[in-house]
């Protein structure tokens, strides 16, 4: 990895390309609020994004197995600064303007999504097969520390010179990324290398359905073949019926940490930042570490353990009264959230062929991340009605039945992942039947 100066250059693009989508996370609702002062409209150009991002995952895929990835990313980039950087020109001349904002959402989640599912799937092209989980986890890490530095560093933008110029810094940064990209090779995979042999019967389902998706329609093409491979793997299906339902309980698991610490015990907004920043910690502290546990451990642990972290952190965050304790539970909960995260993009990855991988990235996405809003409106809903320790007792109840689930499934043996990541390939450079592992 140290010699690899190709995911080097990437990685450090991407750095800088991560604090600045983490400046606009929160410089972008306050733009809205200080346009209109209505936090309709900022929950409004939430929804906004989330739909169009769902929306786009039905093609993005089709799109990134179609045209060159690195030319694609290119391509997102570039927009993405020019829309960005365009925000202050428009606030000088004509003054705020909320319907641009709606198109530049839109427009941002559009190529946000193509742009990501094209980032996944670059990886393989970037570092060996042995060096995937080390890679994502790298990767994985940059994002958790750029998460928790953006919103500093916006706060300070937007005190200092103003929110629409905080969103051009943002398209500043996207500049950085295109250019870092221009210096980079991708290297495709080895034809054997990957699922290609990995797993003959979902292979040829896959293939089968590309084929026949060519006659009933672009549609097909673009999300049916990602989901029948998906369907037709014997890890990557209980896997992605696992997340969809784990997503259910995490994506609103925030709003009922917000809730508890701020309604529930009455504390101020600076020690809500002390919690959120403590779980940002959990999510590096998986990072650094995910590869050494996938190889230690195995895909299958790492991944119902994952589970169990989760479980565990939704629960006492939810229940618990003191604030340390809750702060260090959140922080079980992210490394939680981030182990799992990195095992399960690195089996994706390690299983699927590198035509189908823009696909199958773009269905997994998309299935999982369905049922993330309306686990969010529904656990809100019932914490209104019910108080967040009943709620969290019941999403902590519900992620330990999935992790029973998983144990009755092939993912509960790293030995099993193992051996469908490998078959059919003896390469020398795969890891040992003892782990493989991956990020949703």
């Amino acid at each position: 990895m140290r010699r690899n100066k190709d995911f080097t250059v990437f990685w450090l693009g991407q750095a800088l390309s991560v604090l600045g989508g983490s400046v606009t996370m929160l410089a972008l609702p306050l733009l809205v609020l200080h346009a209109t002062g209505s936090i309709v409209q900022m929950g409004l150009v939430t929804v906004v994004s989330g739909a169009t991002a769902i929306g786009t995952g039905v093609f993005a895929g089709y799109v990134v197995d179609r045209v060159d990835r690195r030319r694609l990313m290119i391509v997102c980039d570039l927009a993405r600064a020019v829309l960005l950087g365009a925000v202050p020109l428009v606030w000088w001349i004509a003054g705020p303007q909320i319907w641009l904002l709606y198109v530049l959402t839109a427009s941002a989640a559009v190529l946000k999504t193509l742009f990501d599912v094209a980032y996944v799937t670059a990886i393989p092209n970037l570092v060996r097969t042995q060096d995937l989980a080390a890679a994502n986890g790298r990767l994985m890490g940059t994002f958790a520390l750029g998460s928790l530095l953006g919103p500093v560093v916006a706060g300070f933008l937007t005190a200092g010179v103003g929110a629409d110029w905080a969103l051009a810094l943002d398209g500043a940064t996207f500049l950085v990324s295109a250019a870092s990209l221009g210096w980079v090779r991708f290297t495709a995979r080895p034809a054997g290398e990957g699922a290609d042999k990995a797993v003959d019967g979902a292979g040829s389902g896959a293939g089968a359905g590309a084929g026949a998706g060519a006659g009933a329609g672009v549609l097909r093409e673009m999300f049916v073949v990602g989901f029948r491979f998906l369907w037709s793997h014997p890890l990557l299906r209980p896997l992605t019926i696992q997340l969809t339902l784990l997503t259910f309980v995490t994506m609103g698991a925030t709003d009922l940490l917000i809730y508890r610490v701020q309604h529930d015990l009455g504390r101020d907004a600076a020690t809500l930042g002390y919690v959120i920043a403590v779980s940002g910690a959990g999510s590096v502290a998986a990072a650094l570490c995910a590869g050494r546990l996938r190889r230690l451990l195995g895909f299958g642990t790492c991944w119902l353990a994952s589970i169990a972290m989760i479980a565990v952190g939704v629960t006492v965050t939810g229940v618990s009264r003191s604030v340390p304790a809750i702060a260090v539970l959140a922080a079980v909960f992210m490394f939680g959230i981030t182990l799992g995260g990195i095992c399960t993009m690195t089996l994706r990855q390690e299983v699927t062929p590198d035509h189908l991988l823009g696909r199958v990235t773009s269905a997994f996405w998309t299935v999982h991340n369905a049922s993330g809003p309306v686990g969010a409106a529904v656990l809100t809903l019932l914490a209104a009605r019910h108080g967040v320790p009943a709620v969290s007792l019941a999403g902590g109840a519900l992620c330990l039945l999935i992790l029973g689930g998983g144990l009755l499934t092939p993912l509960r043996g790293s030995r099993a992942a193992a051996a469908a990541a490998t078959a059919g390939s003896a390469a020398p450079d795969q890891e040992p039947a003892a782990g493989p592992s991956a990020r949703a």
